[in-house]
């Protein structure tokens, strides 16, 4: 009875359908009731008739429609606990179960650093079935003054993926970096606190993150790729070893080479319990986009880990980097990234790649080649038995060009919804049910742009007509003029920079060749006396 009473609440919007419904219900048999009674008719009576029938049965079928459209809707805001500005519905009845949403397809995302909590943040919208095979790369690598007073494990990119899967992944984010500056625990920093009472309640690291799941209401689960002490080690093409992560990039750049292979150091690494499993279960696994040598690769090269991507019958996607990385990919092109991950793992370990458009705003690209960076070039046409798919996935925030983490996510459930339709399971719920989530996000999307847009339009003071003393073309391309101002700045302030040390330069010669005039003139000068003295 609750469960029936919840369709008339006020929030649930469904009243005035029913009502409409109602109304088209009662006009339809009223124009059949005047036909019947009738014993004498004309020609205006008939059509008064017929429209009132008309009337009532369009009222009918409007109402019917928009009842179904918004009893979809009330069943993805009572289902997706992650929807911003969500009213508390809750529907209960045969027809909706909760359990449909964490049916979802069950993704495995493997890699580090932001690459892989862009994609979280934007898969955990459709799907609660998600887990992360994250790196622990860096021991040894400057600790910091919190993880040794607690001598806790690097955590870092375990840490973000956790606020990745979060539901309120703000308030964790900013409960999770938040540093104590009083007192006893100064110093300290609140994550490490928490994973070390974890630990010490549940007796071992790797049940402290997964049980992080249910205390922290997670979206999913994070599981680290193995919990041996693993170190990253550069081979580089002039056969030079770097054993520390951090200095990979610098080396590179000194030594003006290239990374000719990565290995881990041991080099017998075991996946971590339940790693192998996770990948066995998974009907999409996704890699990257994230640093390729220290992030994406590393993880693959666990002992099992690479194996069981080959075995397993799911989707294998590699998410491609929009810009390259210096002293890591340098000049790198789309195909360059998938053969580096070949090369040390075999074929068979990526089914398609989804890379993007490139069409970014030239202004910004021009920043990042200041920094050494570029776009990756696109040459698909180098790599067989890969199938790409170029899709629109990046946005700018902050000047900086990144993944966006909702048009990377689409792109991926798109890929799932396909393959569904190959396999002939349009009617199977889970199909149903993403194809739902991605029109509605979609809708979303395109709401929250054009909000976007006007809000942007009333903190700049625009209107829709031209302010005075400004030009169309300045109001369309004031963000590209200024972006373009920036980096001709930066520019400028490199070239300076540049001169500077030129002129230091040559100021240390001048310097030094003067001062070796100096001490050759005195020799010259006693030479001079010995002569005299011989004259």
């Amino acid at each position: 009875m609750n469960g029936l009473m919840q369709w008339f609440k006020s929030s649930n919007k469904m009243k005035r359908w029913m009502f409409l419904i109602l109304v088209g219900i009662l006009l339809a048999c009223y124009g059949l009731a005047e036909i019947l009674v009738m014993k004498e008719i004309s020609f205006q009576e008939v059509g008064k008739v017929v429209v009132i029938f008309v009337v009532g049965f369009i009222s009918i079928v409007l109402g019917l429609i928009f009842l179904n459209k918004r009893t979809l809707e009330v069943l993805i805001e009572s289902t997706d606990e992650r929807m911003e500005n969500k009213k508390n519905v809750n529907v209960k009845s045969l027809i909706f179960n909760k359990t449909v949403y964490d049916q979802g397809p069950n993704i495995v995302v493997i890699g580090g650093g932001t690459g892989l909590n862009t994609v979280l943040s934007g898969l955990k919208n459709y799907t609660s079935n998600l887990t992360a095979i994250v790196t622990i790369s860096d021991y040894g690598e400057g600790a910091t003054d919190s993880r040794k007073a607690l001598e806790m494990l690097p955590l870092g990119d375990v840490k973000d993926s956790i606020v990745s899967l979060a539901s309120k992944e703000e308030e964790i984010d900013k409960l999770f970096n938040y540093e104590f500056t009083k007192g006893k625990l100064k110093g300290l920093n609140f994550s490490d606190i928490y994973f070390l009472a974890m630990k010490e309640i549940n007796g071992n690291f790797e049940d402290s993150i997964i049980k992080s799941n249910e205390v922290l209401n997670m979206i999913g689960k994070v599981i680290p790729v193995t919990l041996d002490e693993m170190k990253i080690v550069a081979e580089l093409e002039n056969g030079y070893m770097v054993e520390e992560k951090s200095r990979i990039a610098e080396v590179i750049s000194e030594k003006i080479t290239k990374i000719n292979r990565i290995l881990l150091n041991p080099s017998n690494c075991k996946a971590a319990p339940g790693v192998v499993d996770a990948i066995k279960k998974a009907d999409c696994i996704i890699i990257g986009p994230g640093s390729l040598y220290t992030n994406v690769i590393p993880n693959l090269l666990v002992n099992g880990v690479a194996k069981a991507i080959k075995e397993s019958p799911a989707i294998k996607v590699y998410i491609s980097n929009i810009m390259t990385e210096p002293g890591q990919t340098d000049n790198y092109s789309v195909s360059d990234h998938l053969n580096a991950i070949i090369d040390h793992c075999g074929n068979g370990i990526v089914d398609y790649c989804i890379y993007d458009t490139g069409e970014i705003i030239p202004e910004f690209i021009k920043k990042y080649n200041i920094e050494g960076q570029d776009l990756v070039e696109q040459d698909i046409e180098k790599v067989r038995g890969i199938k790409f798919l170029q899709r629109n996935l990046s946005m700018v925030v902050d000047g900086h060009i990144r993944h966006d983490p909702s048009l990377v996510a689409s792109s991926i459930i798109e890929l799932i919804c396909d393959d569904l339709k190959y396999q002939d399971k349009q009617n199977d719920p889970q199909y149903l049910m993403l194809n739902t989530k991605l029109r509605e996000e979609k809708r979303i999307g395109k709401i929250k742009k054009a909000m976007k847009k006007k809000e942007k339009r009333a903190q700049e003071g625009k209107t829709v007509k031209t302010p005075k003393g400004k030009s169309k073309f300045s109001n369309k391309y004031s963000d590209r003029i200024a972006s373009i101002r920036e980096a001709d700045e930066k520019a400028r302030i490199k070239t300076q920079k540049e001169q500077a040390k030129k002129e230091r330069k040559d100021t240390k010669k001048k310097t030094s060749t003067t001062d070796k005039n100096k001490k050759g003139k005195p020799k010259s000068a006693r030479g001079m006396k010995k002569n005299t003295k011989k004259l």
